[in-house]
């Protein structure tokens, strides 16, 4: 019986070499992730059996050749492309990271063309990708280029948010990157976020040093000073709830994050090592910022495991679950703010 209003999901299936189609066939192995949405994987039906065969998977596809013909109920594969591809597992390989690219721009079409409501990406190889055609470091700035919006790396898990200030950038260039406008944008995308995406009306916001000890007085480094601190106390006057520079070398150890709904860190290392350090394995990327819906697991291809069976699909599924109830969150959100009378169910 077909459900009305049932979220569909659209999934890029990443690396191929990698463990990308591995995740995916365990997350939907389960029948019960089909009562809460419809997946569309965007590959082609000849690889998706393929690796059925390998990982002795009992999936069952729905092999279609247009978003038209999307069925509830059922894991669905949309041919891509219908030619054989050859699979070297824990490889990197150019034409691999060609079809990665073809998935990713598919699925991101049917996500603008509304015909998917969130997509969760599968792990590319950010070095086989790279081509004339596409130039970007990572899915996050090529969603912004696509979508709507100031996109932000915002990774979250049920204790922690963290955004990052800059995130595919050289360390020796993050100073240079972070001015007033930057640290302005990313703290209302953050907050425009918690609000409509995690439904925290009025949300509390750590800020991370970009140097050590928060530059101990200009004594390592002037930017905290000069730049972060008064950035911080002008959105604080306007009665943002945003503190900081905190030296991030005891910010996480001291559990200090825990009294706050995110944090942003200066740069990439700084918000992910700690990051993955408490929740590897359960935490989800999310591309905050943007008018449509994107999360992914916080692993990159596990070429090293790749083809043995052994990956585990755990931050797949979260991150499918997630995108899930974000896209819930936003809607209601956009309804009761139209609609401002009305009070929203708890």
């Amino acid at each position: 019986m077909k459900k009305e209003n049932t979220i569909k999901v659209g999934i890029s299936v990443g690396d191929l070499n990698g463990i990308g189609p591995e995740i995916i066939l365990k997350t939907f192995e389960d029948n019960r992730s089909l009562e809460l949405c419809t997946p569309v994987i965007f590959a082609s039906s000849r690889i998706m059996n393929f690796f059925k065969r390998h990982f002795a998977s009992k999936i069952s596809f729905n092999e279609i050749n247009s978003v038209n013909q999307i069925t509830d109920g059922k894991v669905n594969v949309l041919n891509v492309w219908k030619e054989g591809v050859n699979i070297q597992f824990g490889q990197e390989d150019k034409k691999i990271g060609e079809y990665a690219i073809k998935s990713l721009e598919a699925a991101v079409s049917a996500l603008k063309e509304g015909t998917v409501d969130v997509l969760v990406t599968a792990p590319i190889n950010k070095h086989n990708i790279q081509s004339e055609k596409f130039n970007f470091p990572g899915h996050t700035d090529y969603l912004n280029q696509q979508l709507i919006g100031d996109s932000l790396m915002f990774m979250i898990s049920e204790n922690l948010r963290v955004g990052l200030l800059t995130d595919h950038v050289p360390v020796k260039d993050v100073p240079s990157y972070i001015t007033e406008d930057l640290i302005r944008q990313k703290l209302t995308t953050v907050s425009n976020s918690l609000k409509q995406d995690f439904a925290i009306p009025k949300p509390k916001i750590a800020v991370l040093a970009i140097n050590p000890h928060a530059g101990d007085n200009g004594v390592i480094g002037n930017e905290d000073d000069s730049i972060l601190k008064p950035s911080i106390e002008k959105l604080r006057k306007e009665g943002n709830l945003v503190y900081g520079p905190y030296s991030a070398d005891s910010f996480f150890g001291s559990n200090n994050f825990q009294k706050f709904d995110a944090v942003i860190a200066s740069y990439h290392d700084q918000g992910l090592i700690p990051f993955k350090t408490i929740t590897f394995g359960n935490g989800v990327n999310f591309t905050a910022g943007l008018n449509m819906v994107r999360t992914s697991p916080d692993h990159g291809t596990a070429y090293e495991i790749a083809g043995k069976g052994e990956a585990d699909e755990s931050s797949f599924k979260r991150a499918m679950f997630t995108a899930i109830e974000i896209y819930r969150r936003r809607k209601d959100y956009n309804f009761y703010s139209k609609n401002p009378l009305k009070k929203m169910s708890r």
